[in-house]
């Protein structure tokens, strides 16, 4: 093909490419190579009417890491608007109403009600970056659109358009009500107030149409007295209305002004290239044999799921991060171990949010090197848990954020905050002093020393006792294999790190204290008889039976042999054993002591525990295992593929039942991982 062809063609190129852009904007407002966003329309489905303030029988949608989230309403005879909010601002979450702001539209004289929900709704429809509603009859159409402009705000628009051939003459409100959860209204400005006795975030509600009247009523309603519209043929009206809740360590004023000269279709054109570009980074960069649109759609389902508990800066929380699970009410706060987790998740398509979230956490590190088991923002509610802390996986999430951004300057603010945290492990949770650690508690407790596993009642732990190692240090009376395969990975990733930040000295210290430890755990807890990892007691001379998901960490950690590895992953692929319907749960099938419903770590598969398994068949190279048991994982787990229904916090490995928590974060970013291609670390 000659120079002049060549040209030619790229300009045929060039308005094509402009023909389809021009296209796409007059219905969507925002032009991009490809949308990534249709992946992730109504991949979970967002309908609900509550039925009280604590009914949490559906999903709510939240973005910007707002302390608030709406639904789709569900069953409604006449009352036009979103679900909620649910607000996170107090109580653990409570609805406010069934719905805090609604449109009221009639006709004359009469007030002939112009929209119902039972009759004239025609689509709901949910994005990552907003919610949609569309009514329609005879006469009108009303569009409703949600979207956050702020962690602090929403907006709500109204496009209210004539479609007969006839002027309509419109009396229309905005109202609302809030349930009994303490909230009084009140008139400040052109702004309607909500103060509540339980908790210090303040409400506004404004209204971009100036109504001739709004009323308090009873203090907990407001009312916009009607105003008329003369609508012509094919004529539109807009009313936005702004929900802000905000907490007293952010500026009412500055958010007030930037609602007042907000433009919706700017912020909603912003929302849609944010979330097409996060869509894009992590669905471009999918495993080659997982490209089906059906895990395409995985992706956006765990990336709405990390979304929807993202939580901004607020009271004791002084980063911002992601709750483990907003729809338990019992997660309203940051864990240690499940931050690590949601920041690697994050860490595929969004470093910044994944640093903060380490922030989050390390922000309580003491001085000793300790880092708390859980924190909240408000600990009137519950306070920070200090018993214990989690397994060692920070320097893991550290690495991981670097290989995806490359930012030296955090590795150099994380390094010496992972180094004392590795070393407090040895100075306070080693009881023998071997080099060999256990899981324990600074209280002394024996329930403490076993949430500290992160896995509380595997029976690997039903006989266990508890040991004293100084004053506010207290371990187990036996050595955890996947406590010191997460060490010797540790170890690793702060070799990396040091080669990161050039400190040669530390590259060669951890690199010889890898290779000894990787001697001691390949020797001490592999019993060859069994072909199987296990805990032992104190002296390394007694292996603690009942084949669990801590047998293939040393896979994960890359410190088994070749030949360990083997004999793993046999037992891993056993269909009596691992191999169940959602592959590699917590404990064997096969076990006495399995039991799914009732066990909690004694049987039900944690995303967490499955993606280590594979991960670690992968480190040795059984790849089509690896393979094989993601796709048998993600198609028996209930509801992760397809539409509608949310990650669960774990499932049941025989039926694929989804059990406990809705709407998991760590479960979503483990899932990412499962998907997403890696680079692993090796020694």
């Amino acid at each position: 093909m000659d120079k002049k062809s060549i040209l030619i063609l790229l300009c045929l190129l060039c308005l094509l490419c402009l023909f389809n852009c021009t296209q796409q904007s007059k219905t969507d407002n925002i032009c991009v190579e490809k949308n990534d966003l249709d992946t992730g329309k109504n991949i979970l489905d967002y309908r609900v009417t509550p039925r009280d303030s604590i009914d949490r029988s559906g999903l709510m949608f939240s973005d910007q890491g707002a302390w608030f989230a709406y639904g789709l309403q569900k069953t409604n005879k006449n009352l036009i608007g979103f679900s909620g909010p649910f607000l996170m601002t107090q109580q653990n979450g409570v609805w406010s109403s069934v719905i805090l702001s609604r449109l009221s539209i009639f006709e004359g004289a009469h007030n002939e009600r112009l929209i119902s929900f039972e009759n004239d709704l025609i689509e709901q429809d949910s994005y990552i970056s907003h919610l949609e509603q569309l009514f329609q009859n005879e006469k009108i159409s009303v569009k409703q659109e949600l979207l956050f402009s702020s962690g602090h705000t929403a907006l709500q628009r109204f496009t209210i358009t004539n479609i007969s051939d006839i002027q309509i003459d419109m009396n229309t409100s905005i109202q609302g009500g809030v349930y009994d959860i303490g909230i009084e209204f009140s008139k400040e400005d052109d702004h309607i107030k909500l103060v509540s006795k339980n908790t210090n975030a303040i409400g506004y509600i404004s209204l971009s149409e100036k109504f001739d009247h709004v009323d308090i009523l009873d203090n907990n309603r407001f009312y916009s007295y009607d105003k008329v519209f003369e609508l012509k043929p094919n004529e539109t009206k807009e009313i936005i209305v702004s929900q802000t809740f905000i907490f007293p360590e952010y500026s009412w004023k500055d958010e007030k002004e930037m609602i007042k000269d907000i433009d919706f279709d700017s912020v909603l054109h912003t929302r849609k290239q944010q979330k097409n570009s996060e869509l894009k980074s992590i669905i471009e960069n999918i495993k080659p044999q997982f490209r089906d649109i059906k895990y395409q759609e995985v992706l956006a389902k765990s990336h709405l799921t990390l979304q929807n508990n993202w939580r901004i800066p607020a009271g004791e929380l002084k980063h911002e991060g992601l709750f483990p699970s907003y729809h338990y009410e019992w997660f309203n706060g940051f864990w240690s171990w499940d931050s690590w987790k949601h920041a690697v998740g994050l860490s595929y398509y969004n470093p910044r949010l994944a640093k903060n979230q380490m922030r989050a956490m390390f922000h309580f590190q003491k001085d000793d090197g300790f880092i708390v088991d859980c924190v909240y923002r408000d600990t009137t509610i519950e306070a920070h848990n200090y018993r214990d802390t989690k397994p060692p996986l920070s320097a893991w999430a550290v690495a991981r954020i670097y290989d995806k951004d490359k930012d030296i300057e955090f590795v150099k603010e994380f390094y010496p905050k992972l180094k004392k945290y590795h070393s407090w492990w040895y100075k306070k949770r080693d009881h023998d002093q071997d080099g060999l650690c256990e899981y324990g508690s600074t209280d002394g407790s024996l329930i403490a020393a076993k949430w500290e596993s992160g896995m509380d009642n595997a029976i690997r732990f039903d006989d266990s006792k508890i040991l004293k190692n100084e004053e506010g240090a207290y371990s187990l009376d036996q050595e955890s294999v996947d406590l010191n395969a997460y060490l010797y990975a540790e170890k690793v990733y702060l070799m990396s790190l040091a080669e990161v930040i050039n400190n040669l000295e530390d590259v060669t210290y951890y690199k010889q204290q890898a290779e000894d430890l990787k001697l001691r755990i390949q020797s001490q807890f592999y019993d060859t008889r069994d072909g199987w990892f296990y805990d032992t007691n104190l002296e390394g001379t007694a292996f603690i039976k009942g084949e669990g998901s801590e047998g293939w960490t040393p896979l994960w950690a890359n410190v088994a042999t070749q030949a360990q590895a083997e004999s793993v992953k046999n037992k891993m692929m056993n269909p009596k054993k691992f191999y169940t319907k959602v592959p590699f749960q917590t404990m064997s099938a096969d076990h006495e002591r399995f039991d799914p419903l009732q066990g909690y770590w004694r049987g039900p598969n944690w995303l967490d525990q499955a993606y280590f398994g594979v991960k670690g068949l992968r480190n040795y190279g059984f790849n089509d295992e690896a393979d094989r048991a993601t796709k048998q994982i993600i198609e028996g787990a209930e509801g992760i593929l397809g539409k509608g229904k949310s990650i669960r916090e774990n499932y049941h490995p025989l039926t694929g039942e989804g059990l406990n928590a809705q709407n998991f974060s760590w479960s979503a970013a483990h899932l990412i991982m499962l998907l997403v291609d890696d680079q692993p670390h090796n020694l």
